[in-house]
């Protein structure tokens, strides 16, 4: 068996589960994107019928991309999701950074311990975790009833519902998201590499930023789109935890698919997303990491 076969029989599986499992199905949604709304089983028209002649003909159209990017009440969802995800983002990388750097630089024994820790979320159901976190918040909640103890306020905060209880739920989350591949690669690092910065008379931190933060980045990356692009399109939390008034991509392709029956509306919804949002992060992941291949 030479290596071209062997290169194929490695690539051919993966590729072969993108095809099936992601290119199919974007496909199938951007087709329905094109067609009409219809009150029936499925609740859109076809793209491509028989006409009155009996020839096949193309109905599909690109109204429905017209009609969501025109709308306003779209607008704000996704600019309020993009708002959102990259504050979230920010906070996972300003809390998960230096958590990271701790469990790196930590004994192996002590490592393992906090690494637990970090995936020990995972366990349970993400549902009664957010469930959780409306106890915690609550006007009669864990917190406000803390509070009130220790006559730190004379009445409940109202935490739930609001923006900041959203932000809390989802940096809650997504932390382990950002964590884990920044310690991959703070795992890799070589500490000869801080050492003979020391020996050279760096400082600490000089020699933080200039070795450990520029190595650490293909990390930071990876943890950043980990989290910004489920954040995107989160439904569960803001729903629970921001209330009814809290509008952003989840809930509207919940409502459109659900309340309006309008699938080829949620279908154009969920393909700009793509398009707008994960395609260009993919792009420049694709992009950073061939410069780090043609660095090496």
């Amino acid at each position: 068996m030479n290596d071209r076969v062997r290169r194929t029989l490695v690539v051919v599986p993966p590729l072969a589960w993108l095809l099936v499992f992601f290119a199919v199905p974007l496909a199938i949604m951007f087709a329905i994107s094109l067609a009409d709304p219809a009150s029936g089983v499925p609740p859109y028209t076809p793209i491509v019928r028989r006409d009155v002649a009996g020839t096949l003909a193309w109905m599909g159209d690109l109204e429905n991309y017209a009609s969501v990017l025109s709308d306003s009440y779209y607008a704000r969802g996704y600019l309020d999701s993009i708002q959102i995800a990259a504050i979230v983002t920010l906070l996972c990388l300003t809390l998960g950074f230096p958590m990271t750097y701790a469990i790196a630089r930590t004994k192996a024994a002590t490592k393992l311990v906090l690494l637990f820790l970090v995936m020990l979320p995972f366990w349970t159901s993400f549902l009664i975790r957010v469930y959780a976190w409306i106890g915690i918040l609550n006007t009669n909640g864990y917190l406000n009833t803390i509070f009130l103890a220790w006559g730190i306020v004379d009445e409940p905060i109202p935490l739930l519902y609001s923006e900041f209880a959203v932000y809390i739920g989802l940096v809650y989350a997504y932390l382990p998201f950002m964590v884990l591949p920044i310690f991959a690669v703070l795992e890799r690092q070589d500490p000869a590499l801080l050492e003979a910065a020391a020996d050279l008379g760096a400082h600490p931190w000089n020699a933080f930023v200039r070795v450990t933060l520029p190595l650490s980045l293909p990390g930071v990356l990876a943890g950043s789109i980990l989290v910004f692009v489920p954040a995107v399109g989160e439904f569960v939390i803001p729903e629970l935890l921001g209330g009814s008034d809290f509008v952003m991509i989840g809930r509207l392709l919940w409502t459109e698919v659900f309340a309006n029956r309008d699938w080829p509306i949620a279908a154009a919804i969920a393909i700009l997303v793509v398009a707008f949002v994960v395609a260009p992060l993919a792009l420049i992941e694709r992009s950073i990491a061939r410069r780090q291949i043609v660095r090496t």
